[in-house]
């Protein structure tokens, strides 16, 4: 269940700016097609800040209804009482994992981030997966932490986007020991992740190129490094396109161009330029290879 291709889902909304569950239930048979290694509906890529608590439930409650892979769902909060509840809800739902972002704003020392995820683990049985972000929280989850949170029964893997290699190697070489998986949280790093020792990764691209994403990661953990890089180099242009401006801003706009449920983004975040809309679409149109 911890390693290998996890697109991280948008969430797509009606015009007047509800939840299009129809078209969320698409897009997922769409990447279940493809082949994934499971789903990850309630992270950045899904809105999740922006959405309520019933909506936060009910998109997990979607997910695992619709879904023929396992489901780890978003469930972090900066209160941590609040991803106490939202994990115990994802466990009740049957999502196979939950997947947990540092607390962002609060900045905690390491001590108050190592009681947040012990609180959460202890209120739930469901495996935790780790999620480091700093560009988006502005705390890191270092590496001697990570190795100690590991420990914790239940905790079983990071998603890692610091974007830091070095930081990955160390988290990779301290929980060597433990029943823990790395997983890329950069598409643009997800090869040498997995050559040092990562598992998968949680994908953003994935929402438009499942397959081939798919076809990488595999080829990654085969050991074949050839194919793996000739895939990761015809994708590069779309991931860099995909990050012209905030994540999830391209990619709902990419996932329009193909034609799957995407609807529009939620305030604060507003519309791609039409600068990069166009070259966001150039990108698209030469690719080519989507459904």
């Amino acid at each position: 269940m911890f390693e290998g291709l996890l697109p991280a889902l948008i969430t797509p909304f009606k015009e007047d700016g509800e939840l299009d569950e129809e078209g969320f239930r698409e897009n997922i048979d769409f990447f279940c097609e493809a082949g994934v290694h499971g789903i990850v509906p309630c992270g950045t890529t899904g809105e999740s800040a922006t959405l309520s608590f019933e909506e936060h439930k009910t998109v997990v409650e979607v997910a695992v209804d619709s879904s023929k892979v396992p489901v780890v769902a978003g469930t972090g909060s900066n209160n941590t009482r609040e991803a106490v509840e939202l994990t115990r809800h994802a466990e009740d739902a049957g999502a196979s994992a939950a997947l947990l972002i540092t607390p962002y704003y609060n900045r905690p020392n390491d001590r108050g981030m190592m009681a947040h995820f012990r609180a959460v683990a202890e209120g739930s049985e469901i495996p935790l997966i780790l999620y480091n972000v700093p560009s988006r929280t502005g705390i890191n989850l270092k590496p001697e932490l990570v190795a100690e949170l590991a420990r914790i029964e239940n905790v079983a893997g990071i998603k890692e986007a610091s974007g830091n290699l070095s930081q990955v190697s160390k988290i990779i070489e301290l929980t060597r020991d433990e029943d823990f998986a790395v997983l890329s949280g950069d598409d643009a790093l997800t090869l040498p992740i997995m050559a040092l020792g990562g598992r998968g990764v949680i994908s953003v691209t994935a929402n438009l190129a499942p397959r081939k994403m798919v076809a990488m990661v595999e080829a990654m953990l085969k050991g074949d490094l050839e194919t793996a890089r000739k895939i990761h180099f015809s994708l590069s242009p779309l991931v860099e396109a995909l990050f012209l401006e905030t994540n999830p801003i391209p990619v709902k706009a990419a996932t329009r161009m193909i034609g799957l449920a995407a609807g529009p983004l939620r305030l604060p975040l507003a519309p791609i330029s039409e600068m990069n809309e166009k070259k966001l679409k150039e990108v698209v149109d030469l690719l080519g290879e989507f459904r």
